[in-house]
């Protein structure tokens, strides 16, 4: 795996947000206060100068708290934010599983919404057609294929949502921690499934607060803590780090294993 080609290359990523300390209710105090003061507000860095790699076949589990940067960074990755400064490549095709329901239109049926999603990764009607059967016998929701997505439940739009983002067969399979959302038997079919992703080389690149999902099925683990990387390499060190078992607060700063690019 160490030879395998990269996948994603992330270099000096920045996310800067402007966050607005006070904000008008209407159009008119917005433009009130433009010309009277300047706008009172501060910029937050959600991601700061962020490098990394991840190669063919790796599923790599991003760690941290709350507001560490996690899903920022993957939305990066995803082309959901362009970053403010710093360059991202991936290469080939990006199933993002980010924000549950993100991609599904409500008033559309799961079917409809199934063909939708393959068009929008760029297959033919046809393709998806061959797929649809898969897609619903994957996702297990019964009669309910059949009904708009705005009457499902959370489990129901991770099921249909997982299923039709691994059935397209991604090159690169993004997830911020929704299938917590699923029960015990569905994750179990998830994790299935991504131990076979891995094995036909695509990359799973994963947020989860589950350090034991990180130690049993990552590859490599990054730790981030306000935005920066303080860790990235082997996932039982990145857990315990996380944990405070070894001293994090103090712990160097590791861009990458050394191993990762042997």
């Amino acid at each position: 795996m160490t030879n395998s080609p990269i996948s994603i290359r992330a270099e000096n990523l920045t996310q800067r947000f402007r966050v607005i300390h006070e904000r008008p209710d209407t159009v008119r105090e917005l433009f009130a206060k433009f010309l009277r003061k300047p706008v009172n507000y501060h910029d937050f860095e959600a991601v700061s100068n962020a490098s990394f790699t991840v190669r063919n076949g790796e599923m790599v589990g991003l760690i941290g708290r709350n507001g560490s940067g996690k899903s920022t960074l993957l939305k990066i990755i995803a082309g959901v934010y362009r970053p403010t400064s710093g360059t991202v490549h991936v290469e080939g095709k990006v199933a993002p599983l980010i924000e549950l329901g993100a991609g599904m239109h409500p008033e559309l049926t799961g079917r409809e919404n199934i063909l939708l999603n393959g068009l929008l990764m760029g297959y033919s009607k046809k393709e998806m057609t061959e797929r649809e059967q898969r897609v619903i016998d994957f996702a297990d929701i019964g009669d309910f294929i059949n009904a708009p997505v705005k009457q499902y439940s959370s489990g129901m739009y991770l099921r249909l949502a997982f299923s039709v983002a691994t059935e397209v067969d991604p090159d690169v399979l993004i997830i911020d921690e929704i299938l917590a959302v699923g029960d015990f038997e569905f994750q179990q079919k998830c994790h299935e499934r991504m131990k076979g992703f891995k094995a036909a080389g695509k990359t799973i690149l994963m947020v989860t607060h589950s350090v034991d999902q990180v130690a049993k099925f990552c590859d490599r683990a990054i730790l981030l803590d306000k935005g920066k990387i303080l860790y990235s390499g082997d996932p039982g060190r990145a857990v315990d780090l996380y944990l405070g078992e070894a001293h994090a607060v103090n712990e160097p700063v590791l861009v990458e294993a050394p191993s990762v690019h042997a």
